[in-house]
């Protein structure tokens, strides 16, 4: 009671959208922790939200500058490091090591300050205000303005440069839409409101790191950004080193250098931490990594994410243009045992949407679907298959997915259905990434895997909506269209909550995608290395890394 008489009497000083969410937690629709990640989302003060629930904000304890080096594993970036185009893990653990964000998105969801000081909606959410950080300078000297958050923004949102982000800015942010008030002072006119903006130029979007209004695409001759660590050394499929910057804007970091080594799979890198020949692995999975879980030398950092596989199924294409084949593949799981036998018990269940239940506006009265084979059968009778059918199901030897398919491929045989695995490298199956050009998106049965999001928006649009850039089952559906436009402009969790039901039900009936599960991001650490922060997308930051005991 106490803590609700606290909440009302600073009412005075939040927004019509900010008393909302004060409702959602005062009546008990959402937790401590949702309350706290949605209030950073509108932008209202750490000091605020912790006045709210009668908290002060802890003083961070300073830890002295010990030296030495970290040493990291991690799996080869596929390409070249540069911050426009690079799409997969190995690359956003480099960037990351020397340019930062406006926003970080932190292992719990919440949103951090990082270059952006705070950040504002309007009463639409159709354009937000951010403050940046002053007395910030770049790795060359040159001190951070409105114009490089302005000039990278642009870049990141204009077709012409084959972005990566572009799966993101698609009908949210164009070229154009970022503008400078003044040095410290951004406004973002968004094509559409969007009650989640923050997290696309945040470390969410993991290709916004700020550059330098005048960057040529040599990223990776200097590594340029304005983060707690400069470029020692970068040799292309082999390694890294990092050293601290001396004129970082803020606390200094702790190790003196990092250094880097790429492997091209994840058991050698598991190896090198039990041989203690390197200190920390970015990732690991459950399965390849399960001798570390118990392993008393080893800490795991453990993670729920938003993270998973999507099974698609080819809409446009016979015989899943019948969405009744399509449900009885998916009943045909058993979720329970997948999540056991795959990740060891470190995942949520999916229910075929996108709304994982890490996430705050998941509609959670949405029941879960289960394995059915009756009904299965019934349903791939009605569709007249009663004796099934061959297919091919088309995929990438990355992590736990092989596996995951040899289960489909089980699972499916209760049903007359007999999948062929086809099952390639990750070059060969992302292919350049676009219709007519990709077994990704061309194929007709396919698992991809698809990394975390802090919010769903992503991965609503791209791979469900008709014009997705990554929309692989070539689902088009105008409801869906609708509920999903109307999900981004709400503001208020009340109202997501309200439209993710919606999505959710909607997704259950029509089936293009498969979602069984959302697994834990999990990373490694010598016992004994402490203060290393990942997130769910696969950041790694060591500027708080330290050697809290000896050997």
């Amino acid at each position: 009671m106490k803590e609700f008489k606290r909440i009302d009497r600073i009412r005075r000083d939040l927004t019509e959208v900010e008393n909302d969410l004060v409702d959602e937690f005062s009546s008990g629709r959402i937790d401590r922790r949702e309350f706290l990640r949605h209030g950073t989302v509108l932008g209202i003060s750490a000091p605020l939200l912790l006045a709210a629930l009668g908290e002060a904000i802890a003083p961070r304890t300073a830890r002295a500058a010990t030296g030495g080096t970290l040493r990291i594993a991690q799996i080869t970036p596929t390409g070249a490091i540069d911050p426009v185009t690079v799409p997969d893990t190995g690359g956003v653990i480099m960037l990351c090591q020397t340019g930062e964000y406006l926003v970080l998105s932190a292992g719990d969801l919440s949103l951090r300050p990082v270059l952006a000081e705070s950040w504002k909606p309007d009463a639409t959410g159709a354009v937000w205000t951010f403050t940046l950080r002053k007395g910030v300078k770049f790795h060359n000297g040159k001190t951070m303005t409105a114009d490089d958050v302005v000039a990278t923004m642009d870049r990141l949102a204009d077709p012409k440069n084959a972005s990566n982000a572009l799966s993101a800015f698609q009908g949210v942010l164009s070229k154009g839409g970022t503008r400078k008030i003044d040095d410290s002072t951004v406004e973002f006119h968004l094509d559409a409101p969007n009650g989640n903006f923050p997290y696309y130029v945040s470390s969410d979007n993991y290709n916004t790191i700020i550059l330098p209004a005048g960057y040529a695409g040599d990223f990776e001759k200097n590594f340029i950004g304005t983060g707690p660590f400069k470029l020692e050394k970068y040799t292309p499929k082999v390694g890294a080193s990092f050293v601290r910057n001396p004129d970082y804007w803020g606390p200094k970091a702790l190790p003196e250098r990092t250094e880097f080594s790429f492997y091209a799979d994840m058991q050698p890198q598991i190896l090198a931490l039990q041989a203690r020949q390197v200190d920390v692995v970015a990732q690991v999975t459950a399965g390849e990594g399960v001798a570390l879980l118990s392993d008393p030398s080893v800490s795991i950092i453990s993670l729920r994410s938003s993270a998973h596989t999507q099974v698609h199924m080819r809409t446009d294409m016979a015989p899943f243009t019948d969405k009744r084949v399509r449900r009885a593949i998916a009943l045909c799981l058993d979720r329970k045992k997948l999540v056991a036998g795959l990740f060891h018990g470190r995942s949520d269940f999916g229910n075929d949407s996108p709304f994982a239940p890490v996430f705050p506006s998941t509609d959670r009265s949405v029941g879960q679907r289960a394995r059915d084979i009756r009904q299965a059968k019934q349903l791939m009778a009605d569709a007249g298959f009663a004796d099934g059918f061959k297919i091919k199901l088309t995929s990438e030897r990355f992590i736990e997915i092989p596996n995951y398919c040899q289960v489909i491929q089980q699972a499916v045989r209760d049903i007359g259905i007999t999948i062929d695995l086809n099952l390639e490298t990750q070059d060969a199956y992302y292919g350049k990434a676009v219709f007519g050009q990709s077994d990704w998106l061309d194929s007709i049965f396919g698992a991809t895997d698809y990394g975390h999001r802090g919010v769903p928006n992503v991965l609503l649009a791209a791979p469900l909506t008709s014009d997705g850039t990554w929309n692989s089952a070539h689902f088009k559906n105008k409801e869906y269209d609708g509920l999903v436009a109307s999900y981004v402009a709400a503001l208020d969790l009340g109202s997501q909550r309200a439209v993710a039901g919606q999505i959710q039900r909607l997704l259950l009936d029509e089936t293009p995608v498969i979602f069984s599960y959302f697994y834990n991001y999990l990373s490694a650490t010598k016992r004994g290395v402490a203060g290393v922060e990942t997130t769910a997308m696969g950041h790694v930051f060591l500027d708080r890394g330290v050697f809290a005991n000896a050997g």
